[in-house]
């Protein structure tokens, strides 16, 4: 499911509106951990940390500030190439990081059969199409078959995946194919809010305008009560401390 809102700021305050229709949510399922392909191929993403790579990198933003009409030379912009090479790099450092030692063996056999729900997990990630930044939350939710994992570690795989090139549709999917592949759980939700800068800032130029994803594995597919039961949670505010 994909919905864009122009209106509602998140899930929480639509009022009783569609969003959180559970009617609107099912759909069919198929495992697809990474969607990214080159005419029909994986894609080869080959991560690279070394100094070579930051020269490049740096010389190209020196290039482009100069095709903007720019004096990469003078003060102020100096520093300005390493600078964003550096940031580039933190903001796509989910390229070199793998599930399987982001999760690190925090998997215990608790016997616990109970949805296990995180929600309002802040994320920040970068939209492929423009490279511009889209910022909201996601909220998480399995239910174990016995089988539990660290509670940091689904934050972990959301931050994992959004600090990549992204759009929103895949990295919904990607959080609920990950936790499905490490737990095998019986079911799995992925819910994200976010905010798009390429909306905001560029193109349309709608500020205030939200985009909701939601992908939906095993029981939350195929069971409506459940479904609710989730999207009620998401639904609530709960109180701070």
């Amino acid at each position: 499911m994909t919905i864009a809102s122009t209106n509602a700021p998140n899930l929480r305050q639509s009022n009783g509106s569609d969003l959180l229709n559970p009617d609107i949510v099912e759909q069919v399922v198929t495992t697809r951990l990474d969607r990214n392909t080159h005419d029909g191929q994986e894609a080869k993403i080959q991560p690279t940390s070394n100094d070579e790579s930051m020269d490049r990198m740096e010389e190209a933003v020196y290039t482009m500030l100069e095709e903007l009409g720019e004096d990469p030379e003078r003060e102020g912009l100096l520093k300005t190439p390493k600078r964003v090479a550096e940031a580039m790099k933190f903001l796509t450092q989910g390229y070199n990081q793998s599930l399987e030692e982001l999760v690190n063996g925090a998997i215990f056999d608790e016997g616990h059969n109970e949805m296990v729900l995180v929600r309002d997990i802040n994320f920040f990630s970068l939209c492929e199409h423009h490279m511009l930044p889209f910022m909201g939350q996601a909220h998480v939710v399995y239910i174990p078959n016995q089988k539990v994992v660290g509670l940091s570690k689904l934050a972990r795989i959301v931050e994992m995946y959004s600090r990549r090139l992204q759009v929103q549709e895949r990295l919904t999917r990607q959080i609920a194919e990950a936790i499905q592949e490490i737990l095998e759980p019986r079911g799995v939700a992925v819910v994200i809010e976010a905010s798009h800068m390429c909306m905001v800032m560029r193109g349309v130029q709608k500020p205030g305008s939200w985009t909701v994803t939601s992908a939906m594995l095993g029981e939350f597919d195929e069971e409506q009560k459940t479904r609710e039961e989730f999207l009620n949670l998401i639904r609530h505010q709960p109180k701070p401390f």
